[in-house]
């Protein structure tokens, strides 16, 4: 009987660290697994499990050329995140704005 695969979603997959700077490493271009595991202190098997649960979120896409797998940065499955930290934003926004004016009052009566 075929394990099923666990799939997992881009909130799940940016949770970890390593696989944070997996994103970045292959924001700039495409590259294979001994390339991406030679920047890591990890077990090429490790980067690997952490590769396929960035493939499995939509945030990577593999490809097999010849004997190795290159891996690329998919990041349009990111404008789900983007779209729920813009919700956040308003927050943000107020708690600077509350800030500044607090900033600035101190300013007029110092």
């Amino acid at each position: 009987m075929a394990e099923e695969q666990q799939q997992y979603d881009v909130f799940q997959a940016i949770a970890d660290p390593t696989r944070r700077q997996l994103l970045q490493l292959l924001a700039g271009e495409e590259l294979s697994i001994s390339t991406i595991s030679s920047h890591f202190t990890m077990s090429r098997t490790a980067v690997t499990k952490h590769l396929h649960v960035l493939e499995s979120a939509g945030l990577v896409v593999g490809r097999k050329m010849g004997r190795e797998k290159l891996y690329c940065l998919e990041a349009k499955p990111l404008q789900k995140l983007q779209t729920w930290l813009t919700f956040y934003e308003q927050f943000w926004d107020n708690k600077l704005s509350i800030l500044k004016d607090v900033i600035e009052s101190d300013r007029v009566e110092g």
